[in-house]
């Protein structure tokens, strides 16, 4: 008797540590930054766009101390030692809206556009190329900057910026498009109404850069200020940097685009759990992809989802792997069982690989990378890449490495948010960049 229960034990713990083996085919490294807000969820809000940024031989990422003080902090992509700056400038850390982004433009400089959400534009860049001290605050436009939300920076192919922002407030908004030359050193507006709420609801977008320099935006309406009023998941692209709009099908768009005009990658209705503010990345043919999570009749869980672009087609794919399911509702930023996804692909001559990084409560709150390919009937593959709790972080990776080497580093802070924009007593908790070393 006790042979054969040393036996079945045996059996168990090959099985166990087969299980461990195949668990462990991603290496991660973890850099120490500083110590960063931990209050809420502001450091690490996905719709920061850029918490994290490489141009050449040097990364830059931004973050609130646990005073509320904004620090940028510089590395050597060779050495693990950053160059911390304790800028002078501060932002409102009880709203967790009031995240940072930043950018490199094509010259070395670096921008960067904080604590907003309905108040005027905070924007400053550094005093020189790859420098992180910063100048004064200054104006862009000067015209529609004085009710400021979600500002994001994005590089284009000819080393000009991109960025985008609302003005208006949540359920009555319109999308503003600016753009940064590099030679001039000024900034031009190129849309002041891109999308337009028409003063009944508003975008919350998402947007990515193809290899092309073709620009894509999704996103989904919002009524009011309730959460649960968001519905569809609509699309745009511009091939010309911003000037002109079109569908996927290539007919253009007469601006601004309305809900009534608007192209619709997905119809979802109201009341669906439906999530604003996710990620949208393209394949190399410039096919779009965009990641978002809601609820689906005859189906119990709350899935992550993937709609893309195939074949002039628009197609979902759905994760299926989630056990549970939630329902969205109210305003402000809300604490909810998992994060927004982050979405990249990587491609081979035979298959697209999908992956998303998340967070979910399902799995202890780890940091967690699933992926599957695309043309396949295999299920997906989810990855732990944290044996701890990150709190209510969401996912931001270095998106201008990842595009020019395949790495991928991403911005890592333990974080609290009480739902409601309610707000946590925490003691400041380290900023990491987990590296994973090699992707599969």
């Amino acid at each position: 008797m006790n042979f054969k229960i040393s036996l079945k034990n045996l059996y168990l713990g090959l099985v166990f540590l087969s299980l461990l083996i195949s668990c462990s085919t991603l290496k991660t490294n973890e850099i120490a930054v500083d110590k960063g807000w931990a209050n809420n969820s502001i450091n690490t809000v996905i719709f920061r766009e850029k918490a994290l940024t490489t141009h050449k031989d040097y990364q830059f990422t931004a973050f609130y101390d646990d005073k509320g003080f904004m620090v940028l902090a510089r590395r050597n992509l060779n050495s693990s030692s950053w160059e911390i700056h304790k800028t002078p400038y501060k932002g409102n850390t009880k709203d967790a809206h009031n995240a940072i982004s930043i950018a490199i433009d094509g010259k070395g400089y670096l921008h960067v556009s904080w604590d907003h959400h309905d108040n005027e534009l905070r924007y400053a860049k550094s005093k020189t190329p790859l420098g992180i001290e910063l100048s004064q605050k200054m104006p862009m436009t000067n015209k529609l900057e004085d009710k400021v939300s979600y500002p994001q920076f994005y590089n284009l192919k000819n080393e000009n910026l991109l960025f985008l922002y609302r003005s208006g407030h949540s359920g009555s908004g319109s999308l503003i498009a600016n753009s940064y030359h590099t030679k001039t050193k000024n900034w031009n507006r190129l849309q002041e109404n891109l999308i337009d709420g028409e003063e009944e609801r508003n975008a919350y977008w998402q947007t990515t850069v193809d290899a092309k320099g073709t620009i894509h935006i999704s996103w989904v309406w919002r009524e009011s200020w309730d959460v649960a009023t968001n519905h569809d998941i609509a699309y745009a692209r511009s091939k010309d940097g911003g000037k002109t709009w079109e569908k996927s099908t290539g007919e253009k768009y007469k601006l601004p685009i309305t809900e009534v005009t608007a192209e619709y990658a997905w119809k979802i209705p109201q009341n669906s759990s439906l999530i604003n503010q996710t990620s949208i990345t393209t394949d190399s043919e410039g096919n779009p992809y965009i990641a978002s999570y809601w609820n689906e009749k005859n189906i119990d869980a709350t899935q992550f989802k993937v709609v893309y672009l195939e074949n002039g087609k628009w197609k979902k794919a759905s994760t299926y792997f989630r056990k549970n399911s939630f329902q969205l509702g109210g305003g402000g930023t809300k604490s909810i069982p998992i994060s927004r996804p982050e979405i990249f692909i990587q491609e081979n001559k035979n298959a697209k690989k999908i992956n998303l990084l998340f967070r979910d409560t399902e799995r202890g709150n780890k940091v967690s990378l699933a992926n599957k390919t695309l043309s396949s009937n295999e299920k997906w593959v989810v990855t732990d890449l944290t044996n701890y709790s990150v709190g209510q972080w969401e996912p931001n990776f270095d998106k201008e490495l990842f595009q020019k080497q395949g790495d991928i580093h991403i911005f890592l802070q333990k974080v609290t948010q009480v739902d409601g924009e309610g707000m946590a007593e925490e003691a400041a908790t380290p900023v990491k960049i987990l590296e994973i070393e090699k992707l599969p």
